[in-house]
């Protein structure tokens, strides 16, 4: 598995049919469940540090068309970390009062604490994704000078990939570390999980009559994605197009990526001064001499 072969390069426009949605080869599914597990372990004990030091803080943002296994990304992921240290947001359509702010204000009141993992399941790009594909929700924002979608050119999304920068160059330079991800689907494999989840009574909640809608959109999507992940791929803040096809195979890429990126971020934990190991040793001490002999 080349991992930076799935790196989106930075200021280049790319194409996402260069980019595969299934692996190169075949993989046995056991040997990828015991890879994952090997990075899981890897991730909690990186996540550990990181906690402990109280510093640093990453953010994953996870974008993908529907059914792209954002939610089951995170479930298998995560599964080993210790839930005080990490947040998932997902950003549903904006409140009137989020609509009332700047489109990134919703995002910056979740961002991770120092020593937290944040995972945005979708995120602020929704802003020049559905946005992008449906402009009338740029008119509902109620900005100066855009009272239809024909107010809308090339100079406004052009500003607003740069105001997504902005903020992302803002985030790290405060110590949180960002790494996004683009699960890449195939329309073929939508359509087989569209129908196993309508086949399915336990997995009906999952459907929605707008998926099918947004399907319809697909090749305005792929547009969209390939202008975002183009003008906003930076070294600070990079996106991976992760082949999505394969379930577990994605899911290794990721944790991979994950732990790479937490092994650069070099957590560690707090180092105590010298007074603060005398008052330990102090501390132990004493709880030793109160042992119960009986």
């Amino acid at each position: 598995m080349n991992i930076s072969k799935l790196l989106v390069p930075t200021g280049k426009k790319i194409s996402l049919k260069k980019f595969s949605t299934y692996p190169q080869k075949e993989h046995d599914k056991d040997e990828l469940l015991k890879q994952l597990a090997d990075c899981v372990e890897q991730l909690a004990d990186l996540q550990y540090r990181l906690y402990a030091e109280d510093r640093q803080s990453l953010l994953i943002v996870l974008q993908g068309m529907d059914s792209s296994g954002k939610d089951g990304t995170i479930k298998e992921i995560m599964k080993g970390v210790n839930p005080q240290g990490v947040k998932v947001h997902s950003f549903k359509h904006p409140s009137g009062q989020e609509l009332d702010h700047d489109f990134l204000w919703r995002h910056y009141q979740v961002l991770p604490a120092h020593g937290e993992i944040t995972i945005f399941n979708r995120s602020h790009y929704e802003n020049v994704l559905i946005s992008k594909v449906h402009p009338e929700l740029v008119v509902a924002e109620k900005l100066p000078g855009i009272f239809a979608p024909e107010d809308i050119g090339k100079k406004f999304w052009k500003a607003r990939y740069e105001r997504i920068n902005d903020f992302e160059e803002t985030i790290t330079s405060n110590g949180t570390r960002i790494v996004k991800f683009f699960l890449h689907l195939s329309k073929e494999e939508q359509r087989k999980r569209f129908l196993a989840r309508l086949e399915n009574k336990q997995k009906n909640w999952k459907f929605s009559s707008s998926d099918v809608i947004e399907r319809g959109f697909w090749d305005e999507y792929q547009h969209a994605y390939e202008l975002a992940l183009s003008h906003t791929s930076t070294k600070r803040a990079p996106w991976y197009v992760i082949p999505a096809d394969n379930k577990p195979y994605a899911h290794v890429l990721i944790a991979r990526i994950l732990v790479a990126t937490l092994q650069k971020m070099k957590p560690e934990f707090p180092v105590t001064d010298s007074k603060e190991e005398l008052f330990m040793r102090e501390a132990h001490e004493q709880l030793k001499a109160e042992e119960d002999p009986h």
